[in-house]
């Protein structure tokens, strides 16, 4: 179909219409060019009028014509050029004897504007040129171009479409989640309550293990005298015996550096000198006799026999070594219990090196002057409690790291036990020293019997708690027992004499003190004991005269009374 629709040409007016496009049905849309006014005219096609020239009753009996349906010819029965002739469903297209050219056409059959009174509108209108159809679809064209709608082209239908479905779903879905996170809920409040109780009893366990272990405070195996053995023995603990060898004095100083790694705590263990051991030849000795005579191996295997433990090493620490160490870790700082004099001083009354009182800063020389200081008729009790101070403040001053703990011992160029490298031993004393700054190092002194057995409570529970070990001392009935009463005059006498009767072997016997004389006697009653009366006053450095025969002290083999003449040597 052409572009423009020229009415002109077939001879109905000089008025042309453009092709602008289609509606929704498919059809041509028209614009008329040329504007003019004209006047409304409705038009019914489906009423039965047949006006003369534009007429058109799709649906009656043409009268007198015999034509296609769908076309109107116009009164002189000529069919229009153009091949659409006069039939304009619309009204837009005038044709031959209408009432006049161009008066719009109304599908809906109504009159035209001079009739109904209307005003005239523009004549630019929109035009459609449907297609040949049925009466049906003639009547949705003419119907839809001028969208007036009316409530009765409505028809609302109230039963359920298929979207009813879809929301009746919807809610089926929105309260079956509903109740599945209901459920999620109650399943995790049910968690929650068994994590809780699990936690509980963990933490019920955990205090258990805290009290098994010993590690809650007040209740630790080694502060209760009742505790566990099978909790004490099950405790890891890393043990050193270190020696402290006064070169220029003489005599040794033991004690026994305990590092329990189950309850974190460290305990050093003062060992008095009159302890009794088994020496190598299976005779009883003390420890001061078998650092001596059997040396480090020897005295570290009669300590694990006696004590039950399992040494992994042994220090000897010789007073110059000591006085580096001290140098070397800055000092340390000790609650003193006596004023100690120098020992390199040349009269008497001079400024001790060592002054009495708390928070004495010490350097190396004068702890080395405290820590062997032994007052006049003190016991070597007191200087052994005085060397576990020093040791207590070194472990504070020394570094907690491995590395650098290893170092300080490296430097002191000291020929350590084979068993126990610098590299171990740098370790050991760092993780006392870690302990140490923190509280958790104490000092125990082991109490023993004068006759050198561990046969006390207190002994025993030391060295089951602290040691994890069980105290068996040698059997002293084998031994020679000897009592002594000191009557020179001097109370110390007795504790030096004591120490050497059991570092010769014998078990000793306090008999107290008696009046002053100036010569020593020394006693058997059984001629069977001479022997051993002759060994005893050899023994305490006696005069072979001295020994007689006579009545004893108690159950003692043999009794010793101490003359002035009675020359105590060291030990």
């Amino acid at each position: 179909m052409n572009d423009r629709y020229d009415a002109g040409s077939a001879g109905y007016g000089a008025d042309q219409y453009e092709l602008v496009g289609y509606d929704e049905y498919g059809r041509p849309v028209y614009r008329q060019v040329q504007a003019q006014q004209t006047r409304q005219q409705t038009y019914d096609p489906y009423a039965q009028q047949h006006q003369q020239g534009y007429g058109y009753d799709p649906y009656a009996q043409q009268q007198g014509q015999q034509s296609a349906p769908g076309y109107d010819y116009g009164t002189d029965g000529r069919q229009p050029a153009s091949g659409y002739g006069s039939y304009d469903p619309y009204g837009t297209v005038p044709q031959q004897g209408g009432p006049a050219q161009g008066t719009p056409h109304d599908p809906y059959g109504q009159t035209a504007a001079g009739t109904t009174g209307r005003q005239p509108r523009v004549a630019e209108q929109t035009a459609h040129i449907p297609q040949q159809a049925g009466p049906d679809h003639e009547r949705e064209a003419a119907a839809e171009p001028q969208r007036d709608y009316h409530t009765e082209q409505f028809a609302f239908v109230e039963e359920p479409d298929a979207h009813s479905e879809d929301v009746i779903d919807w809610l089926k879905f929105t309260e079956n989640r509903t109740e599945r996170r209901e459920e999620a809920r109650r399943r995790a409040r049910g968690r929650i309550v068994a994590l809780t109780v699990v936690l509980a009893l963990v933490a019920v366990g955990g205090v258990g293990w805290l009290w098994y272990a010993g590690k809650l405070p007040g209740l630790s195996s080694e502060d209760s005298k009742t505790g566990s053995a099978t909790a004490a023995g099950a405790q890891k603990r890393d043990v050193i015996v270190v020696h402290l060898h006064d070169t220029k004095g003489g005599g040794t100083s033991t004690a026994l550096l305990v590092d329990n790694t189950t309850t974190q705590r460290g305990t050093t263990v003062l060992l008095p000198n009159s302890l009794a051991l088994t020496s190598d030849d299976g005779t009883t000795t003390t420890l001061a006799k078998s650092v001596e005579d059997d040396g480090s191996d020897g005295t570290r295997d009669a300590l694990d026999t006696v004590l039950g433990t399992d040494i992994q090493g042994t220090w000897r620490l010789d007073t110059p070594y000591l006085q580096n160490l001290v140098d070397l870790v800055g000092n340390i700082d000790v609650d003193t219990d006596a004023d100690v004099p120098d020992p390199a001083a040349k009269k008497k009354g001079e400024a001790p090196l060592v002054n009495k009182g708390q928070d004495q800063t010490l350097s190396g020389k004068m702890a080395v002057a405290y820590a062997t200081y032994r007052a006049p008729g003190e016991a070597q009790n007191a200087q052994l409690e005085r060397f576990g101070q020093v040791m207590q403040g070194v472990l504070r001053k020394m570094s907690s790291d491995p590395q650098a703990a290893t170092t300080t011992i490296q430097t002191l160029a000291q020929i350590l036990d084979p068993s126990l490298t610098d590299k171990d031993l740098g370790t050991f004393l760092a993780g006392l020293s870690d302990l140490a700054k923190g509280g958790d190092v104490k000092t125990d002194l082991l109490p023993v019997q004068n006759d050198g057995t561990l046969s006390t409570q207190a002994s025993a529970a030391i060295v089951k708690n602290v040691l994890g070990g069980t105290a068996k001392s040698p059997d002293k009935d084998a031994a020679v027992s000897v009592s002594v009463q000191n009557a020179t005059g001097v109370q110390d006498n007795t504790e030096k004499a004591r120490v050497v009767l059991l570092n010769g072997g014998f078990t000793f016997r306090e008999s107290g003190t008696g009046t002053v004389r100036a010569t020593s006697r020394v006693v058997y009653a059984d001629a069977a004991d001479k022997a051993n009366a002759a060994e005893v006053a050899k023994t305490l450095g006696l005069p072979a005269g001295s020994v007689t025969k006579g009545k004893t002290s108690g159950s003692a083999d043999v009794s010793v009374v101490l003359g002035q003449d009675y020359k105590p040597s060291a030990g």
